[in-house]
């Protein structure tokens, strides 16, 4: 009896020593080190020089807070694919490696060479071949090279039409349109034309027989015009013998952004001849745009 009085107490001093080594041990640190590429900032660059070894560099600039494709088509810039490339300034890595044997990770003859400049001057990232193992791309930063997720040279090596704003208006014009001047439309020269004008927050539409209501009209506004994204772009060079139905749409400045209707199906084909910017819009898209909604009686 003596013999299991003490083994129980034996027992119960090891698992309480069990339990206090478990609570009291420091917790292990999983986390695997992570190595940062930069400490720059978005914000900094003015420019970015994308280059390849068998095509033509692509590049933008920076005017007035956005960004301008310059090369090799000169056009407003897609923000958000201009932001996925300025992405590699804030990637990080688990492994770096010294740049002592460029050729062992293909960075003597690198796929894409991408150039920040800002303030300090270019800071360029090469990007190299990639592991079997992990399918991660070698990049080289400054004095080291690491290993990162393809995605970053895909976003550089983007093909440029691919690049460019598919918003028919830019930003500081979609903020002040006033009116649409629709009369050069075939389905409204019918009658007697088509201005639809915003006056101090109400709208007024040239044809008497419309009956809108204001919120049908901005929705319009708002959904096809402001926020317009096209689904695909190309390059438009003006035929002067060949005259396309077309429209205007007003500007508070004054100003007044030509479109030149190509198409109207199976797609809608909007022209911007002052920027050789062909946009393309699904058909309803395209209808509702250039049809809003009058209520006509």
């Amino acid at each position: 009896m003596k013999q299991r009085w003490v083994l129980n107490l034996i027992m119960l001093a090891l698992v309480a020593g069990l339990v206090a080594f478990l609570y009291l041990r420091p917790e292990a640190n999983t986390e695997t080190k992570q190595y940062e590429l930069s400490q720059l900032k978005l914000a900094d660059f003015s420019q970015i020089k994308v280059e390849f070894p068998a095509r033509a560099p692509t590049t933008f600039e920076k005017v007035d807070g956005l960004w301008r494709m310059t090369a090799p088509y000169k056009a407003r810039a897609d923000q958000i694919s201009v932001s996925r490339i300025l992405a590699i300034i804030a990637a990080k890595s688990k492994d770096k490696l010294p740049t002592t044997d460029l050729a062992k990770y293909g960075l003597d003859n690198p796929q894409v060479r991408l150039k920040l400049t800002n303030a300090g001057g270019e800071q360029v990232f090469v990007f190299g071949t990639f592991n079997p193992v992990t399918e991660e791309q070698y990049v080289a930063y400054q004095d080291a090279v690491y290993l990162l997720p393809g995605s970053y040279s895909e976003a550089a090596a983007t093909q440029p039409m691919e690049m460019i704003d598919k918003a028919p208006l830019a930003p500081s014009e979609a903020k002040q349109i006033s009116g649409f001047s629709f009369s050069k439309l075939e389905q409204w020269e019918e009658l007697g034309g088509l201005d639809v004008q915003l006056e101090n927050g109400q709208w007024k539409v040239s044809l008497a027989k419309a009956k809108p209501t204001q919120n049908e009209l901005n929705e319009w506004l708002d959904n096809l015009w402001v926020h317009a994204a096209a689904s695909s772009v190309e390059l438009y060079k003006p035929d002067r013998k060949t005259a396309y139905p077309s429209f205007e749409v007003i500007l508070r400045d004054g100003k007044k952004v030509h479109f030149d209707k190509i198409q109207e199906a199976p797609e809608l084909y909007l022209a911007r001849p002052d920027e050789g910017i062909v946009y393309r819009f699904p058909n309803d898209v395209g209808f509702s745009m250039l049809n809003p909604p009058l209520n006509l009686k």
